[in-house]
């Protein structure tokens, strides 16, 4: 399994288009994914193929989140994900 901690990039936070390239990104891949955030105490975990399971993670901009892959094509998976977040999804 791979974890990374990664910061939320978009201005406006996993908004409908940055949720949307990161299911896009992960449908591509056999791994699971999941997203997980901690908000008021409590631990939220996602599936990062999910748009509206991302949408609802309502993770803003600068706030972390932690990305778990784990299957047969985890290394590219996670590496595909970070290139999401070092890009600030394509929005700057």
């Amino acid at each position: 399994m791979k974890r990374r901690v990664l910061v939320v990039t978009p201005r406006l936070g996993l908004h409908a288009r940055p949720a949307n390239l990161f299911a896009q990104t992960s449908a591509r891949f056999r791994s699971d994914i999941k997203v997980r955030k901690e908000a008021d105490g409590e631990e939220i975990v996602i599936n990062g193929k999910s748009i509206m399971g991302l949408m609802m993670l309502a993770a803003a901009c600068g706030e972390s989140v932690e990305v778990l892959v784990d299957g047969p094509d985890e290394d590219e998976a996670i590496k595909k994900i970070e290139e999401l977040f070092v890009r600030k999804f394509d929005e700057e």
